[in-house]
């Protein structure tokens, strides 16, 4: 008897803990996982969500009369509406503001942050370019052996010297390229270079011993770097108001470190597509073009380089190389999945539209790069590169007239499909510039 009272017991607990977990730790398990921290809305224009959480959720504004959901603006009174059926917000003012969510009217659910931009037009580039970016500071890129002329094996740089440092100055004389390094290293007259280095965030004050090299009777401190880096890539957007672009929808990062390369100045040139290396299943295909380094051929400054792209200023006389018809942005929440078209020069300097698909949004994606998915259908572009290529990296992507995002990635085991990034991830990022 005593043994069925206790598994009674036990019984009641478990559904009291379950009863208690619906009905409070759920609704906010769900407003975690599919509720927005941050929304974004172009002022003055309506828009719709619909987050598929089977909850009911008071909507209180610290602003009265500033947000609007379901054309009923917020004022005194907070507005009721179900999480799971699809409902409208809107502002026509500009402005950040916290929009709290309420479980039953009483219990906070989640705070989300309202952005509220000016409508935003951009043009829609697809033009490929050369990218030439100078590293902000000397980057190492690895550290050897040294064979001294006395017959020992030295290891200079080990242990001091990391792979992704920048080496800034040397003997209190910041450097400009690695052509003064080495001028350093070389007329050092086997006496210690002291180096002041950037690791991550944090700069370090070490200094090095130079070893007189057996082969070439120089001094060396057996260590490999760069200071700049070339390629070609894509511009996504041009705004001519501001006449900043953004390029790319990732970050430029170096071949050996595998890190963000961090800038001290860049430009991008005009290209032109020469050849197409086809992608096929574990080998990614590329373009191939001829950049034209000269002045003449200068578009633009690269300012900065981010996880999100490379962003920067078109030249006031080259904006007329780039295209001129401007649309509106398209946010996260007006992404949906179907059918959309990139834009991309594949060939000479012709601008394409080819048709893609959406397959997958993914809007709580860690990694901005990768927010969409994207299919390549357009026969044409998938008998010419059998899907995405390297270089196409900041294809715009346009859905519904808008401008959504940019293709970042491509899918190494299938080249017909790729990773998106969304353009107001992008724009965010060019904030930074300011």
């Amino acid at each position: 008897m005593n043994d069925r009272k206790k598994t009674h017991r036990k019984s009641l607990r478990i559904a009291l803990l379950f009863i208690f977990f619906i009905t409070f730790i759920s609704p906010f398990a769900a407003s975690f996982l599919y509720i927005p921290e941050e929304i974004k809305l172009v002022a003055g224009r309506e828009h719709e969500f619909q987050f598929n959480v089977p909850l009911h959720a008071n909507i209180v504004s610290e602003k009265q009369g500033v947000l609007k959901v379901n054309n009923k603006p917020i004022d005194e009174k907070d507005i009721d509406i179900s999480l799971q059926k699809p409902f409208s917000i809107q502002s026509d003012e500009k402005g950040t503001l916290d929009v709290k969510l309420k479980l039953l009217g009483v219990l906070p659910l989640k705070t989300v942050k309202v952005d509220v931009i000016s409508p935003m037009e951009v043009v829609p580039c697809g033009i490929t370019v050369g990218v030439n970016v100078a590293t902000d500071g000397i980057m190492v890129l690895g550290t050897g052996n040294v064979n001294g002329v006395d017959g020992k094996v030295y290891e200079p740089s080990k242990g001091i010297l990391e792979s992704g440092d920048l080496i800034l100055e040397v003997n209190g004389k910041p450097l400009e390229n690695k052509e003064q390094l080495i001028d350093y290293i070389e007329n050092s007259n086997e006496k210690k270079l002291k180096m002041k280095v950037k690791r991550e965030d944090e700069i370090i004050e070490t200094s090095i011993q130079p070893v007189k090299s057996k082969e070439d009777k120089r001094f060396k401190i057996g260590a490999w770097v760069r200071d700049q880096t070339q390629g070609i890539g894509t511009v996504t957007y041009y705004n001519p108001h501001t006449k900043a672009f953004g390029a790319l929808g990732h970050g430029i990062t170096d071949i050996d470190t595998k890190k963000l390369m961090p800038i001290k100045d860049g430009k991008i040139m005009k290209a032109e597509i020469t050849s197409i290396k086809k992608g096929q299943k574990g080998i990614p295909g590329e373009l191939t073009g001829a950049i034209y380094d000269t002045e003449e051929s200068r578009i633009g400054s690269v300012e900065i380089n981010t996880t999100q792209g490379i962003f920067g200023k078109i030249e006031t006389d080259k904006s007329d190389f780039l295209p001129t018809d401007t649309v509106p942005i398209g946010l996260q929440h007006e992404i949906h999945e179907g059918n959309a078209v990139i834009r991309s020069n594949i060939s000479g300097n012709k601008i394409e539209e080819f048709d893609v698909y959406i397959q997958k949004i993914a809007k709580f994606n860690q990694d901005a790069s990768k927010g969409m998915i994207v299919k390549i259908t357009d026969p044409r572009l998938l008998e010419k590169t059998n899907g995405i290529v390297q270089g196409m990296s900041g294809s715009p992507i346009l859905q519904d007239g808008k401008l959504i995002g940019a293709v970042t990635h491509v899918f190494v085991q299938d080249p017909t499909k790729g990773y998106g990034i969304f353009i107001e991830s992008m724009l965010k990022k060019e904030e930074l510039m300011e």
